[in-house]
């Protein structure tokens, strides 16, 4: 008689064991799908793209650091990739992605050698819109359009807006080497795994693209990076409570404002 309960308990630790590893391996694939569909995504859009560059082809050339020549189309490949990839899960990143993507073309296209907030905002005072304050006012009211649609209230939806556009920032502002764009974005989004889905987004889209980087075939432009990092702080802010945001957000502050100080030196 006292091994029927045992064999009961046998059963039911059997029983929990096995939907621990269903519920494990379901993680694993929700996760893994994601990343797969932004990295098949991006990898089509980009090799559609070099086939055909739409508009100007010379409009997605340009002369990297060392004086070679690279393509520009791994920016809107990366930005298609992740936002296609984010979509069926969280629209707002999505919109995220879609307006860095449109910034940040806009900047590769008009750019100029001014750098840094301050340089923008004063042409601005004196009546010059440049590519700067079009990428400094467009991504930040879409960063803050994204963080109403994620979070609930007033204080989280603004901590959520500076974080994914201090992370679109952050991005595009180391990326002036090969490949350190791209490696930054899966150091930033790989720990997001654990919280959900949404940081496989921009690390399939990086992934897609690292190779050509690291091999200065292609460079991600001002419209890849700002995408990336758009997508990177969106995982964040779709993820982590008030705490999590004000800590991200405070280190995003003080990376622009460290960038800045670089930028005016």
């Amino acid at each position: 008689m006292s091994a029927a309960p045992g064999r009961l308990g046998a059963a039911a630790g059997g029983f929990g064991a096995a939907r621990l590893g269903t519920c494990a391996a379901a993680f694993g694939a929700t996760r893994l799908g994601t990343f797969a569909a932004a990295f098949g995504a991006t990898r089509l859009a980009y090799g559609q793209l070099r086939r055909r560059p739409p508009g100007n082809p010379g409009s997605w050339r340009r002369t990297n650091h060392a004086g070679r020549p690279v393509l520009l189309q791994a920016g809107p490949a990366a930005a298609f990739g992740s936002a296609a990839a984010a979509l069926p899960s969280a629209p707002a990143a999505a919109l995220a992605v879609a307006a860095a993507a449109v910034c940040g073309r806009y900047d590769d296209l008009r750019g100029d050698h001014r750098r840094g907030f301050r340089a923008h905002l004063t042409a601005l005072r004196d009546g010059e819109v440049t590519s700067g304050t079009v990428k400094l006012l467009g991504i930040g009211a879409a960063s803050l359009v994204a963080g109403v649609l994620l979070k609930e209230k007033p204080v989280d939806r603004v901590l959520a807006g500076i974080v994914v556009a201090g992370t679109a920032h952050l991005v595009n502002l180391v990326d002036v080497r090969p490949g350190r764009a791209g490696l930054l974005v899966l150091g930033l989004a790989a720990p997001g795994l654990l919280r959900g889905t949404l940081a496989a987004a921009p690390m399939g889209a990086a992934a897609a693209l690292l190779a050509d980087d690291l091999g200065e075939v292609s460079m991600l432009g001002d419209m890849g990076a700002h995408a990336l990092g758009a997508a990177v702080g969106s995982a964040v802010a779709a993820s982590d409570g008030r705490l999590g945001l004000a800590a991200h957000a405070a280190g995003l502050v003080a990376a622009a404002a460290w960038g800045e100080r670089a930028s005016s030196a």
